[in-house]
């Protein structure tokens, strides 16, 4: 079951990469830092990516932007898969792939623009937009670890936001917050505008039943889906479309279990473990 959800963790089909090369080339996060610890636990990934999600959409432009041109709708499974790798290039990956991936990224989304059903117009790289995006995946990610692998310290969380600004900047995301509190202030000051919305509850119902995870573990999928709602902050889980879908009695339990027990087991040959080898060899090994 756990090696199924590990898999999340590896490049997709067409997207395969070895984060092992090349040797002795740093990484855009530090190898020491919190990030390397929170990405690294693929119970805690699925539930942060899910909540990051939620908070996207949640704004309206952002909510948009994803809806018409990010994928989910096609194919759902794909396009988690293809943030994941993204996520993961940006945390392990040498900094001259992530470089180049986060260039590429960039360059897509100065195509992706529209408007909102209200005729609000948004372009993906809007800094605004941008400085929200990375704020929820770095809120998300280290709520979820937080929450369901280990309490992290309030340095620790300062630390989560501090790590992601090399990656932030690359992206155009010239104001994402630097630190626990700056999130908070972002948040408080974008959460008037946050609402409720079909493509909400659309996404909830793709996410139950989508084959991110086989057949026989569709169930647990559906309880990882429940704890992402569970860690999203207030007014977001109260929203209609995600009130009273959070985790029941005793299930925060099962999912700590679980992430737990995930941290335990070995990795395999995951971005976390090649990277950790590309950074022990010397520069020119192999």
């Amino acid at each position: 079951m756990l090696e199924t959800i590990q898999d999340l963790m590896r490049p997709p089909a067409g997207m395969a990469f070895d984060f092992s090369q090349p040797p002795g080339e740093p990484a855009l996060a530090p190898a020491d830092g919190v990030s390397w610890q929170v990405f690294a636990n693929p119970v805690s990934l699925f539930v942060g990516g899910m909540a990051a999600v939620l908070l996207e959409l949640a704004e309206p432009s952002v909510r948009s932007g994803v809806w018409d041109h990010g994928g989910f709708q096609r194919d759902p499974a794909m396009r988690l898969r293809r943030t994941g790798f993204a996520a993961m290039m940006t945390v392990y990956g040498p900094r001259s792939a992530a470089e180049k991936l986060i260039a590429r990224v960039v360059r897509m989304h100065d195509h992706v623009q529209g408007s909102t059903p209200d005729g609000l117009p948004y372009r993906a790289n809007d800094p605004r937009l941008l400085d929200w995006v990375h704020a929820t995946a770095a809120f998300a990610f280290t709520q979820a670890y937080h929450h369901y692998v280990r309490p992290l310290s309030a340095a620790e969380k300062d630390a989560a936001f501090a790590e992601g600004r090399v990656s932030a900047r690359l992206y155009g995301a010239l104001g994402a917050p630097r630190s626990w509190a700056e999130w908070e202030a972002l948040f408080a000051a974008t959460a008037p505008g946050l609402e409720g919305s079909g493509i909400l509850a659309d996404f909830m119902r793709i996410m139950g039943a989508a084959p991110l995870l086989p057949a026989p573990l569709r169930s647990l999928q559906r309880l990882l889906v429940r704890a992402a709602v569970q860690i999203s902050p207030e007014p977001v889980r109260s929203l209609p479309q995600l009130h009273g879908r959070g985790l029941r009695p005793g299930e925060a339990a099962l999912v700590r279990a679980l992430a737990r027990a995930s941290a335990l087991l070995p990795l395999g040959d995951t971005p976390p473990v090649q990277a950790a080898r590309r950074l022990a060899a010397p520069p020119g090994k192999c």
